[in-house]
Parts: structure tokens; sequence; C-alpha cells
């Protein structure tokens, strides 16, 4: 491999892996949203309406 293949293998692995542990890290730190946006009830429509299937 040329240096410049090895360059680029080790930044796309810094990036990959960086990005991962970045993403555990936030998600560590406030693993719950703290409010949600107007609209975002559950009103459970669908639970009372039957199964359509297109067969």
């Amino acid at each position: 491999m040329t240096a410049v293949a090895i360059t680029f293998l080790i930044l796309a692995l810094v990036l990959v892996w960086g990005g991962l542990i970045v993403s555990a890290l936030a998600l560590r730190s406030r693993p719950e949203v703290e409010r949600y946006p107007a609209g975002g009830i559950d009103d459970h429509r669908e639970d009372d309406a039957p199964i359509v299937h297109d067969t």
C-alpha cells in the first residue's frame, strides 16, 4: 500500500469510529428527549381501525 492509501485508510477509520464514539457519548449524556415538538402526542388512532391488507 502506498502512503496516500494508508493516510486515507487512517482518516476513514478515525471518521467512522470517532463518529460512533462521539454519538455514543452524546446519547449517554442525554438519553431521553426533554421536550417534544408541538403535535407530538400519540392519539392511538391506528389502534382502533381494523387491519387492511392489499391482497
